[in-house]
């Protein structure tokens, strides 16, 4: 990772690699014949397991879970299997179909199979990792069902909330929704030093909106995890922006641009979610694995939230929001200490209600549970009587300098990136996604910095729809450097702007409607071909993603 003034941190690259395919069967078979310590590697290499500090074994199957009373819901998960290394590494919480998480520690060297039990194919992405372009699940790199993926990167990221998820083109929001998520959480020195809660008292917190059908399966466009019934309205279902003037097939094709919005919030998989906490600090990672949905997250009565962390690690210094946006694919880090409030109190987490978010403009009703609505997403039960005083976090959290333009190769002419949509087709200055291209606008050379900056004009080109868009960029972690807003949207932006946590690393950003956000990026880690897209996952897999090149 490069800081904002072109220097950078002391990394271990390892030379570029080509994926591999291995057949299930194939897989099986070396097993069998028991070459110990053999695994073949990106590119086709064998190369003893020795130097392997983590070896996890996923599968993506189809499985059953209980979410709510009475039939069981068919979800797609991943199965982890622990291969190698210390048994904290891999929690797998029985019953959830989210997960698992992953911990590990900076500077170790991962090796991760993915095997496809999917009806389709499938890759995984490793969101928010500095990783080699082969390891970075690039959807030209999918496996077919019975297919296996070998994943082997060290681990070069500071300490910070990261996560997974699949990424094949056109059916990434299908197999997140249908619960193909988990956490991939990592630890360093830094980090250590400062004496964070840990263990049950560090608390991963993904949180998601979903619809279910009448006998409890996942309601997604028209398909569903099961052969339900959908709730709603003709082919729409619950929260797919159906119904009104354009419902049944129009709607349910506005629906595959616009997003997915459900009607129930669930965290960790569990809908009502409640847990009972010690009066004590808390480390709280919050995750929006939503496909869709933006959340303003604050405390019920009013308590400033303590800000820790965001997407790529620790801030240099504690920070306080009354509220804090939380877009698709964004993290979070608080540090609460639930002992400020007396026994027994029941402290919930609210998203509260804001203006801006995705709506159709009039032109369909709007779903159960609307973008920008007020709801609960969790409550927190104090357990106990605090002893001592509130402890404050550490005032210094880590070393993190200020990003500087100037450190840009084109700090005088930002690079242009319009988020747009022509013929009811998204894409981003015009272009949807081509699996190998790459203009000479997402050329750009290794070792480098360049200032970016995505406009979302707020208007698609569709009577009068307006949305957000979550603006990833893989690969990498970035600054952001700037952001302003056109005059006629400033009053809704106005409910958002104090939410906004652009102090540390980012791999993901929110542009609100009318916004323009500039982002300082440093190429320093990997040459190859790399994703940006906006994480509403619709607005990806209809087009909203193109590639950029990384050129040594």
């Amino acid at each position: 990772m490069s800081d904002s003034k072109g220097k950078s941190e002391p990394v271990r690259i390892d030379r570029q690699r080509r994926r591999v395919l291995i057949r299930s069967a194939t897989a099986a078979a070396v097993a069998t014949l028991g070459l110990p310590g053999l695994s073949v590697r990106a590119g086709g290499e064998e190369r003893a397991s020795s130097g392997i500090d983590v070896h996890i074994e996923l599968h993506a199957v189809q499985d059953r879970v209980v979410i709510h009373p009475g039939a069981k819901t068919r979800v797609w998960r991943y199965q982890s299997k622990l291969l190698r290394g210390d048994a904290s590494v891999l929690d797998a919480t029985a019953g959830n179909y989210l997960g698992p998480v992953i911990r590990v520690r900076r500077g170790q060297r991962v090796r991760i199979d993915l095997v496809n039990e999917l009806p389709e194919s499938t890759i995984i992405h490793w969101h928010g990792l500095h990783v080699p372009e082969a390891m970075d699940g690039h959807p030209r790199y999918a496996i077919a069902p019975g297919e296996r993926y070998v994943y082997d990167f060290t681990v070069l990221n500071r300490a910070g909330s990261y996560w997974f998820h699949p990424h094949p083109h056109g059916r990434t929001g299908k197999q997140v929704y249908f619960g193909l998520a988990g956490l991939f959480l990592v630890s360093d020195d830094e980090e250590a030093a400062l004496g964070l809660p840990t263990g049950r008292h560090d608390l991963p917190m993904v949180i998601q909106d979903r619809s279910f059908g009448d006998d409890n399966q996942f309601v997604y466009l028209s398909e569903r995890s099961d052969r339900a019934a959908p709730r709603g309205n003709g082919m729409m279902g619950p929260g797919m922006m159906g119904g009104g003037m354009m419902g049944g097939g129009m709607g349910q094709m506005m629906a595959r641009m616009i997003g997915v919005l459900g009607d129930q919030v669930l965290v960790n998989g569990q809908p009502g979610a409640n847990l009972d906490v010690e009066p004590r600090p808390h480390r709280l990672r919050l995750l929006n694995a939503s496909n869709t949905r933006t959340y303003k997250l604050a405390w019920h009565d009013g308590s400033p939230l303590t800000v820790i962390g965001t997407d790529g690690g620790l801030l240099a210094a504690p920070l306080q929001r009354d509220y804090v946006m939380l877009a698709p694919a964004e993290r979070v880090d608080l540090w609460v200490d639930f002992g400020r409030w007396p026994a027994g109190t029941k402290l919930t987490l609210r998203s509260l209600s804001f203006e801006g978010g995705t709506h159709m403009g009039g032109m369909m009703s709007e779903p159960a549970l609307p973008d920008g609505a007020a709801f609960p997403v969790l409550e927190l039960r104090i357990q106990g009587d605090a002893k001592g005083n509130v402890v404050a976090p550490p005032q210094r959290l880590s070393k993190l300098q200020r990003p500087d333009s100037r450190a840009a190769v084109n700090v005088n002419h930002p690079k242009v990136f319009d988020l747009t949509m022509g013929m009811m087709v998204w894409g981003i200055n015009g272009q949807s996604f081509e699996m190998q291209g790459a203009s000479p606008l997402e050329t750009v050379k290794l070792g480098t910095h360049e200032i970016w900056e995505f406009r979302n004009d707020g208007r698609t080109g569709m009577m009068g729809m307006t949305m957000p868009h979550s603006m990833h960029v893989h690969g990498l972690q970035f600054r952001v450097i700037g952001r302003s807003v056109a005059a006629e949207f400033s009053r809704q932006h106005d409910t958002v702007k104090a939410g906004f946590v652009d102090e540390g690393w980012k791999d993901t950003a929110l542009v609100m409607p009318g916004e323009r956000v500039r982002i300082l990026l440093g190429f320093a880690d990997y040459p190859g071909l790399f994703l940006y897209h906006c994480h509403m996952l619709v607005h990806e897999d209809s087009g909203l993603m193109r590639n950029y090149l990384i050129k040594a």
